[in-house]
C-alpha cells in the first residue's frame, strides 16, 4: 500500500470540480488568506440545501459532486468549521493543509534500498520467458498468468482505472495499452508538499508520474506483452489513468472521492486502490482520543468514500484494494500512533473496531487483498484478518527464504515499469539515463533500436499485490463480459467478484498458526495469528489469485464463493 510512502510526509488535497460531463478544472494553487475545506453533506439532504447551509457558515463553494454529497469550500471565518458541523444539513468539515513533504524513500515498499546489506542471489527466477525481463516475474507464474494469457489475454474494450500517483505512458509496454480519451488527473500539484509545479496550472498533464507508484502498479495490471521489458497480467486490457494522488505519494479525500465518481460516470471496469486516505490511518466516527473536530472530519470522510465506493460498484466498477502494511488483523486493530499524517503532531489513538475504518480496503465492494512472497507465505508486513480479507496476491517480500541463497534478495520483490526520472531523482539512474554502478540487480534499462528506452525496479507491498488480483479482475471482464447500452462492454462487478474468490487457489493457514518472524529480524509485533480454514482464512482469504483458473473455469451467474 502507497504509504509511502509511510509517515513523517505531508501532503494537501486539491480538488477538481467536475462538470456534468466528468471533465475537471483544477482548484487554483495561488496562496490565498482564506482556508480550504472539504465538506459532506448528511443522508437526506438536498445539495442545494447544504451549499445554503454552507454559505450560510460563511464559506464559499468552488466545487462540488452532488453524486456523493462533497463540496469543496473557501472560507476566511476562523469559525467555519465549527458552525458548518453544527449546521443539521452537514457532517462535518474538514480543513486541508499542509506541513511537510514525504520521505524519500518508503519503509516497506523500498526496503531493499534501505537495507544494510543484499544477498547476492540471483534475479531471475524459472518460468516460461515471454518478454526480455519475464523470467524475473515470479508473480506471473505463481497466479499461471504465463498460461491464462494463451487463452484470453485481455479484450482492448475492458478499462482498468489505475487510481494513484498517475500512470508514465511514455514507457514502451504501458504506451501500447494506454487510454489518452478516458485518462484524467484529479490532483493538481501543490507547491507546499509537492515542489515546483511542472506546467503554469499545476495540473500535470495525463500520461506522465512524478511518483513512480501509480506506472510500477499499472505494469504489474496491464504492460503489454510485445517481446519488450516485461508483460502484465492482462496484457491486452486498457490502461486508464485516475490521477488521485499527490506526487509526494499522499492520497486526500476530494481526488480520490472525484475519480470514483468518474470511474462510475465513464463506466470503467476495474479500479485498482493501493493506498489509504489521508490523514488518519483509520477513520473513526467518535473516538474519545480525537477532538469534536477531527471527530467531525473523519465522519465526513467514511461518508463521503462510502456513499463514492457505493456509486462507483452501482456503475459496474469491480473495485480492488491494497490491504496494507501495517502488519496487523484489521479485525483487531493496534492502536493508531501515526495520524494524523497532517495538520498537526500524530497521537496515540486507541482503534475500536467497530466504530472506525481504513478506508477504501475496509469500504463496501471492495475486495481486499493481502500479499504473499515467492515462497507462499505471508509477508511480514502483510495486514491480514478474516474480517476484511478476501484473496492473497504476488506483493514480494524482500526478506523470504531464510536459510537459502534468495534470503534477503532482490528478486523476491515484484519487479515493473517506473519512470525514469524519478529513478534518477532516486539516484539509481544517471543524466545520461544509464544504471548508475551498483544498482544493476535491481534496476533494468530495455531499449529499442529507435532509442526508446523503458525503465524497471523492484517494490513490495499490498501496493504490488493488489493489481495483481486486479489484472486478474480485468480478465475475468474480457472472458465473460457481455455488451451493454451504447456500444459498452462489461460485467457485473458482483459476479467478477464471485468468479475471482471461486477460482483463487485455496492456501490453508501455516502450522504453527501463530507465525513469527524473528529469523527474518522482526520481533513480536510482526506476530500474526492465522484463523480460519482451508477454505477461507485470514491469511490468504479464498486463496491466492489463479488468473488461468478465472479463465478457464465456466461463469456461475449466481455463483456464491
Amino acid at each position: 500500500m502507497s504509504k509511502r510512502f509511510t509517515a513523517g510526509a505531508v501532503a494537501t488535497a486539491a480538488a477538481l470540480a467536475l462538470t456534468a460531463a466528468g471533465l475537471g478544472v483544477p482548484a487554483s494553487a495561488a496562496p490565498s488568506t482564506s482556508r480550504t475545506f472539504t465538506v459532506v453533506a448528511e443522508d437526506g439532504f438536498a445539495a442545494d440545501t447544504a451549499v445554503a447551509a454552507i454559505q450560510a457558515a460563511g464559506g464559499t463553494v468552488v466545487s462540488r459532486s452532488d453524486e456523493v454529497g462533497m463540496f469543496q469550500v473557501t472560507s476566511d471565518r476562523a469559525d467555519f468549521a465549527a458552525k458548518a458541523t453544527a449546521a443539521p444539513s452537514l457532517i462535518g468539515a474538514a480543513e486541508q493543509k499542509a506541513i511537510g513533504r514525504k520521505p524519500k524513500l518508503d519503509r516497506v515498499e523500498q526496503e531493499h534500498l534501505m537495507a544494510a546489506s543484499v544477498a547476492a542471489g540471483t534475479a531471475a527466477r524459472r518460468g516460461a520467458k515471454m518478454d526480455p525481463l519475464d523470467d524475473k516475474l515470479w508473480g506471473l507464474e505463481m497466479i499461471r498468468a504465463d498460461k491464462a494469457r494463451k487463452v484470453e489475454p485481455g479484450d482492448r474494450r475492458v478499462t482498468v482505472g489505475v487510481l494513484d500517483t498517475g500512470v508514465d505512458a511514455s514507457n514502451p509496454d504501458i504506451a501500447p495499452n494506454f487510454n489518452w480519451a478516458l485518462s484524467r488527473n484529479f490532483a493538481p500539484d501543490r507547491t507546499d508538499v509537492d515542489g515546483p509545479c511542472e506546467v503554469p496550472s499545476c495540473l500535470d498533464a495525463v500520461g506522465t508520474d512524478d511518483g513512480g507508484h501509480g506506472t510500477h502498479v499499472a505494469g504489474t495490471i496491464g504492460a503489454a506483452a510485445n517481446g519488450f521489458g516485461l508483460s502484465g497480467v492482462a496484457p491486452n486490457v486498457s490502461l486508464v489513468e485516475l490521477k488521485g494522488g499527490q506526487d509526494s505519494g499522499y492520497f486526500f479525500l476530494d481526488p480520490v472521492v472525484n475519480a470514483l465518481v468518474y470511474a462510475g460516470r465513464s463506466g470503467i471496469d476495474v479500479v485498482n486502490m493501493s493506498f489509504y486516505v489521508d490523514p488518519w490511518l483509520y477513520n473513526c466516527t467518535a473516538n474519545p482520543a480525537d477532538s469534536p473536530e477531527a471527530q467531525a472530519e473523519q465522519r465526513a470522510i467514511i461518508k463521503a468514500m462510502k456513499r463514492a465506493l457505493v456509486f462507483a460498484h452501482n456503475k459496474g466498477v469491480t473495485l480492488v484494494g491494497a490491504l496494507g502494511n501495517n502488519h496487523e488483523d484489521l479485525g483487531a486493530p493496534r492502536t493508531d500512533t501515526s495520524s494524523p499524517d497532517y495538520g498537526a503532531d500524530p497521537y496515540p489513538r486507541p482503534i475500536d473496531n467497530n466504530s472506525c475504518w481504513d478506508l477504501p480496503t475496509e469500504g463496501p465492494h471492495v475486495i481486499g487483498v493481502s500479499s504473499v512472497g515467492p515462497s507462499g507465505k505471508k509477508s511480514d508486513f502483510s495486514n491480514y484478518g478474516t474480517e476484511q480479507i478476501s484473496v492473497a496476491a504476488p506483493g514480494g517480500w524482500f526478506r523470504d527464504g531464510f536459510g537459502t541463497d534468495t534470503f534477503r534478495t532482490y528478486a523476491n520483490e515484484i519487479l515493473s515499469s517506473y519512470p525514469k526520472h524519478v529513478l534518477q531523482e532516486e539516484g539509481s539512474v544517471d543524466a545520461d539515463g544509464n544504471v548508475v554502478a551498483g544498482f544493476e540487480e535491481s534496476v533494468f534499462k530495455q531499449c529499442k533500436p529507435n532509442g526508446e528506452c523503458g525503465y524497471y525496479t523492484y517494490l513490495q507491498g499490498t501496493s504490488m499485490a493488489s493489481p495483481h488480483a486486479a489484472g486478474v479482475a480485468a480478465l475475468i471482464v474480457s472472458r465473460y463480459g457481455k455488451p451493454q447500452g451504447r456500444g459498452g462492454f462489461g460485467l457485473s462487478p458482483d459476479q467478477v467478484e464471485q468468479h475471482l474468490y471461486r477460482t483463487a487457489a485455496e492456501h490453508a493457514c501455516p502450522e504453527p498458526r501463530l507465525q513469527q518472524y524473528r529469523n527474518e529480524g522482526r520481533d513480536e509485533s510482526f506476530d500474526a495469528y492465522c484463523a480460519g480454514g482451508v477454505n477461507f482464512n485470514g491469511f490468504y482469504g479464498y486463496g491466492i489469485v489463479d488468473a488461468y483458473a478465472a479463465v478457464t473455469t465456466p461463469l456461475k451467474p449466481n455463483a456464491r464463493p
